[in-house]
């Protein structure tokens, strides 16, 4: 559905996006997660016509976006990080602008504003001022003109800053919901909004993707393999060797309290059944048995940390070549994020 190629920004002296190249599938919601500064924003002023690389291309749907730009951007609903909307103006006369400066048909306006006042839940503030309206019913209103005409494409950064909890929640619904009828590129530094509503997440970090694939794939590749904590009632001593015996376990470490223990599991091996065995055969009471598994935040944590990068950079592939170091130049603080 879109297409980044070798897209490049540079800002004088400084690159912050460097030579960054990914696809989206139709249908696919994918997340592009990186620390702020990352170059995040960036990229996805760039891949919606708002930004001009200073060299690669956008496609959308085979259509290149700079030589149709007009074309192309019918195709893709966009809100950005910060929203302009005019405060002294009605929720319901504002759509309506929208719809005016997005050339859509008189025929169709009525209908499509309608469908999209119900689909953001807006029916009890259309006649509100926007500039009254609490933050949560602002970012309603943004993702409104964003879907208003109906695109195919829906790209979002940063749909949840800045709102409480109880609007994260009504806000990630809604997401996941538009998720499920068009393709979605989600940009944001929180962890949870990637885990709970992407497919595949890229991770980004100093211009470069360091990282691409589903959660679950990042969590084996770069944090390991599963782990089980055992915690047994006045086991005694050869417990822990005991434990090590077990088909599929690969080692065990101490857990952090009297008779607990992590046990790191062989690849590919889920050893519970064989230590609840191994337990009932030693006469051992189980109080615990879980699984831990590497979250998506360790993961994030490694790779965004000059090392592991570098690291990153030397593996290839996946995880293709080294970020460009740097921190953003004096008088462009605000440029990327």
């Amino acid at each position: 559905m879109i297409e980044a190629h070798q897209l490049t920004r540079r800002y004088g002296e400084f690159t912050a996006v460097d030579d960054v190249s990914f696809a989206v599938d139709e249908g696919e919601i994918v997340g592009i997660l990186g620390p702020n500064g990352a170059g995040k924003t960036t990229t996805i002023r760039m891949i919606t016509g708002f930004l001009p690389p200073t060299s690669g291309r956008v496609t959308v749907g085979g259509r290149d976006l700079f030589s149709d730009g007009e074309g192309v951007r019918r195709q893709i609903g966009y809100l950005p990080e910060n929203v302009a909307l005019y405060p002294d103006m009605r929720v319901i006369e504002y759509l309506g602008y929208r719809a005016q400066l997005m050339g859509m048909a008189r025929g169709e306006t009525a209908g499509a504003i309608g469908e999209t006042i119900e689909r953001c839940l807006l029916r009890e503030v259309t006649g509100q001022i926007i500039g009254t309206l609490s933050r949560g019913y602002r970012q309603r209103v943004a993702l409104a003109t964003a879907i208003l005409h109906q695109p195919g494409m829906l790209v979002l950064d940063e749909p949840t800053v800045g709102l409480d909890p109880k609007q994260i929640v009504a806000i990630r619904q809604l997401i996941r919901e538009l998720g499920r009828q068009r393709t979605l590129l989600l940009s944001t530094h929180i962890l949870p909004e990637v885990e709970l509503l992407c497919d595949r997440v890229m991770i980004i970090d100093r211009g470069r993707i360091i990282a691409s694939g589903t959660p679950d794939s990042l969590r084996e590749s770069w944090v390991g393999t599963t782990s089980l904590r055992v915690t047994l009632k006045e086991a005694g001593d050869g417990a822990a060797e005991a434990l090590a015996a077990v088909t599929g376990v690969a080692s065990v470490r101490p857990g952090g309290e009297p008779d607990s223990f992590l046990l790191d599991c062989a690849a590919g091996a889920d050893p519970r059944e064989e230590v609840f065995r191994a337990a009932v055969a030693s006469g051992w009471v189980l109080l615990e048995l879980v699984r831990e598994r590497a979250s998506l935040e360790d993961v994030f944590v490694r790779l965004t940390t000059g090392d592991e990068v570098a690291e990153a950079a030397d593996v290839g592939g996946a995880r293709p070549q080294s970020a460009a170091g740097g921190d953003l130049p004096e008088g462009q603080e605000g440029v990327e994020s």
